[in-house]
């Protein structure tokens, strides 16, 4: 508690040294949220079951009973944020403006802890913008879909917010986006699991550039994304250790809508992913070849088919429908292992139904989710899932806010 009197008291001090200083206005803002989950069964999760993505497979103990058809729930605040919107004055003809926005999730196994969730500082010139610091990713947009649960349709939907260079150019009803992307909070899959070292050794950033057409209440856009990652800097063969070079490059496409009107919201997204672990996404890349005496390897990136549509009507009262399907396309090449995140699924199916209550500053609502997924067992001649089965789990969340 006292860490949270702390924060909240610097926030204020340093929102009232903007009001005395020319130039600079500001906008505090944040929000109280809690959260009521049950689910049927154990999952893939973050955050002690908050950041939901899908059930996990049958595990059997000695008598043949499966150790994950445990049902379990709990309830949180760890999604109170506080942030702070600042407008400064001009840098030559830039409008300057900044962002801070933090909350409690903690990271890790470490929660209700002080989390840095944005900060960047933007220059706008009119037709064109350039943002630097942490925000979205490009590949989450500006089309996600608004349900109660914390995953904003993950792992179907690109979820991450990263350190980034972004550039945005307008003109007309059309709008060009091209990015330079780290990681710092999510981050890519690899043979020491999630890490930072992957790009950090690659030494080149995540590629984005999309394009956006926005007229009236619609939003259609397409984008492309690269990343080249570094799985490896040295291999060990016997009792010997070799510097290695190894690098696994791969491309993914999405394309998005979104209707936006006084009472109706109906939104899309469709992403051709390889490799996006780094956005809460499934797949990752399989070893396709080793050299006998170095150790060092070559990969092959796996694809995923990631597509969701979310429909949601009304003011106050919206009732809500939200349907996703990720499809395992496995990998051009022979592989022999795999790393990264789901790499045992061949496909997942979710659907969900919510009722909320909005009026100024509070809401309230109710959400219920069905989701499935086809385990089976790898085919290394192209890195797609046989032999499956699937696993279902049943999962209900509350919640109520108050923004301010």
């Amino acid at each position: 508690m006292r860490k949270y009197l702390l924060l909240f008291t610097i926030l204020l001090l340093a929102t009232s040294s903007f009001a005395q200083l020319k130039d600079f206005s500001y906008k505090f803002y944040g929000q109280i949220r809690t959260d009521l989950y049950y689910n049927s069964r154990a999952n893939e999760e973050t955050v002690d079951g908050l950041f939901y993505m899908y059930p996990k497979d049958k595990q059997y103990d000695a008598d043949g009973k499966d150790l994950n058809s445990t049902a379990n729930g709990s309830f949180y605040t760890l999604y109170t944020r506080l942030g702070v919107d600042v407008a400064g004055p001009k840098l030559g003809t830039a409008k300057t403006s900044a962002k801070v926005e933090v909350d409690f999730r903690g990271s890790g196994t470490t929660f209700s802890v002080v989390r840095l969730r944005h900060a960047y500082l933007n220059l706008d010139w009119g037709s064109s913008a350039l943002l630097l610091g942490q925000t979205w990713h490009p590949l989450y947009g500006d089309v996600a879909p608004q349900i109660l649960n914390l995953n904003m349709g993950a792992p179907f939907q690109p979820f991450s917010r990263a350190p980034q260079i972004r550039y945005r150019y307008k003109t007309g009803d059309v709008q060009i986006t091209g990015a330079a992307i780290w990681q710092s909070q999510y981050l890519s899959q690899g043979p020491e699991g999630k890490s930072q070292k992957y790009i950090k050794n690659s030494c080149v950033p995540e590629i984005y550039a999309g394009i956006d057409y926005k007229s009236n209440a619609w939003l259609v856009g397409a984008g492309v994304e690269l990343i080249s990652l570094k799985p490896r800097t040295e291999a060990v063969v016997g009792d010997k250790v070799y510097k290695v070079d190894e690098r696994v490059t791969s491309l993914s496409y999405e394309i998005h809508m979104k209707y936006s009107a006084e009472k109706w919201f109906v939104a899309a997204k469709s992403v051709l992913g390889s490799n996006l672990t780094q956005t809460s996404m499934l797949g990752g890349y399989g070893v396709k070849s080793t050299n006998e005496r170095t150790g060092e390897q070559e990969y092959s990136p796996n694809r995923n088919s990631s597509s969701w549509v979310n429909i949601v009507y009304g003011k106050t009262w919206k009732p809500a429908l939200f349907f996703g399907y990720m499809k395992n396309l496995g990998t051009s090449d022979e592989v022999t292992k795999m790393y990264g995140t789901g790499n045992n699924v061949d496909q997942l199916v979710s659907g969900s139904a919510e009722l909320t209550y909005n009026v100024p500053h509070w809401k309230f609502g109710v959400e219920y989710n069905l989701t499935s997924a086809w385990y089976g067992s790898l085919d290394k001649s192209n890195g797609k899932v046989v032999d499956t089965h699937s696993i279902s789990n049943n999962r209900i969340v509350a919640t109520a806010l108050f923004m301010f």
